[in-house]
């Protein structure tokens, strides 16, 4: 039997943990969820809507009277009233940030038609939000980005079709196809060789990471809507949610795309009308730092619900709408820092991330009755075995994940992330078979199972056993 520190001379191993793949119709979640829940109220909607504004509105008065004004009095020397007023500036710049994110989880409803069972209702409000030129607007391409996301849901899990967040592969960085003789193809080792040829590719020290995951978070949102950042890789250069005649609309769609160009139009209009005005520094103080919270927010919100080495992917016959809605996690917003902070930020984002699965499996259930669908709903779930809760929101949650999920291989109908070791932490269990105890190794002819054993990955093995097919010999072993 091989050392741990000999194993790790020569390669990589982990232990991966078995990650149940649903085998559930819709139909079946669905009927977990109490009748109820379904029923959509344009009148409680409308109160829920209200409530951010003025919170957001009480914060902007705060804004403008402790910070704004005494700025413009303030003596260019009065260092300790420049390091109050930039130290209420960053509060206040998180709060509101906070509570817009909250009216862009209503907006989000909107796109949904989960604010009123009037359509039209839903959208005119969500219009309104995402791109008109009130001060909580959040200068979002309505129509365009409700059909994506739309496009999304339908396809959420899937390698080819989902819309955002999509995983990288490995031919995505320039990497030659997966070598089965320095690895296993779902993670479980990897040779130094390869270690060292993925690393030079995209790994990162801790501070390099920081560095980019902070740059991820301000500006991934702005860069999806404007170049397809984190989506699709196969759509043609260029491809954006501006261009009514992208691969992601249809002909019938073209008038959306221009109502939404029109709305960013007038949003854009009424900040540089106000800057003229007002000046650049009210603008930026005001509006633009808690714009940046909310597209931190947005984008941490959203990664996290829908990316973690637990969560797979699908390809071809794998997927089904079911399995893709349950490839996410209900996580708790702030829940890192104490149970104040995680009931403060899952109400003022009305639950979007706690209730994340649950909004993936019926996405027209309102926020406000998401909360008993989702009790009821995770009793159904545990008792399949499936896990459908993650670890906290919070920014070192966020650069765990952004590390441990670099890419996903080329090949395989089911695949979770690696890491830019080339590891990956889970494997799939499907029909009650846990795939984790018998690792597929490729072989040439009449080498013996030993050899990889005591040579490179393993501790030691049981019940070695050869199989062959057209084009490889595998020893598949049975772990201890």
């Amino acid at each position: 039997m091989v050392s741990k520190e000999d194993t790790c001379s020569l390669g990589l191993a982990v232990e991966q943990s078995p990650v149940v793949i649903p085998d559930v119709t819709v139909k079946e979640l669905l009927d977990a969820i109490p009748s109820h829940c379904f029923e959509r109220s344009t009148f409680k909607s409308s109160l829920y809507l209200w409530a951010p504004e003025l919170i957001s509105l009480d914060i902007l008065y705060f804004d403008y009277k402790i910070i704004v004004e005494p700025s413009i009095s303030a003596h260019p020397r009065d260092y300790l009233h420049r390091f109050a007023q930039y130290a209420l500036w960053s509060i206040y710049g998180f709060w509101a940030g906070l509570f817009m994110t909250g009216l862009w989880i209503i907006a989000h409803e909107c796109g949904h038609h989960a604010f009123s069972p009037s359509n039209s209702i839903s959208d005119s409000v969500g219009w309104v939000l995402h791109s008109s030129t009130d001060f909580d607007s959040l200068g979002v391409p309505y129509f365009s980005w409700r059909i994506t996301h739309a496009q999304h849901h339908a396809s959420a899990g899937h390698m080819t079709r989902d819309q955002v967040h999509v995983p990288f592969t490995r031919s995505d960085f320039g990497l030659a196809p997966f070598d089965r003789s320095r690895g296993d193809i779902l993670g479980s080792y990897v040779t130094n060789e390869m270690m060292k040829e993925l690393w030079e590719v995209m790994g990162d020290t801790p501070i390099t990471a920081l560095i980019r995951g902070g740059a991820f978070l301000l500006s991934a949102m702005p860069l999806y809507l404007t170049i397809n950042f984190h989506g699709q890789t196969h759509y043609p250069k260029w491809t954006n949610h501006f261009d009514p005649n992208a691969v992601m609309f249809k002909p019938h769609q073209f008038r959306q795309i221009i109502w939404s160009n029109i709305g960013i139009a007038l949003w854009l209009a009424a900040l540089t009308t106000w800057a003229c005005k007002r000046g650049v520094w009210e603008v930026l103080s005001v509006y633009g730092i808690p714009y940046l919270w909310t597209n931190h927010w947005i984008v941490l919100l959203t990664f996290l619900q829908h990316t973690d080495p637990m969560l797979p992917r699908y390809r071809g016959s794998e997927f089904t709408f079911a399995r893709g809605a349950l490839a996410t996690y209900d996580r708790s917003l702030l829940g890192d820092c104490g149970k104040l902070m995680a009931w403060i930020g899952a109400h003022a984002t009305h639950g979007n991330c706690e209730n994340h699965v649950l909004h993936h499996v019926s996405s027209k259930i309102p926020h406000y009755n998401a909360w008993e669908a989702s009790v009821a709903l995770k009793k159904f779930l545990q008792s399949r075995g499936i896990q459908s809760d993650g670890l906290p929101v919070g920014w070192a949650e966020g650069l765990h994940v952004f590390r441990e999920c670099k890419f996903v291989e080329d090949e395989g109908d089911i695949v979770f992330y690696k890491n830019s070791q080339g590891i990956a932490l889970a494997q799939p269990m499907l029909n009650g078979e846990d795939t984790c105890d018998k690792i597929t190794m490729a072989g040439k002819p009449g080498r013996q199972p030993s050899e990889y054993i005591s040579s490179k990955y393993f501790v030691g093995a049981v019940n070695a056993k050869l199989q062959t097919n057209d084009e490889h010999e595998y020893w598949v072993l049975e772990l201890e």
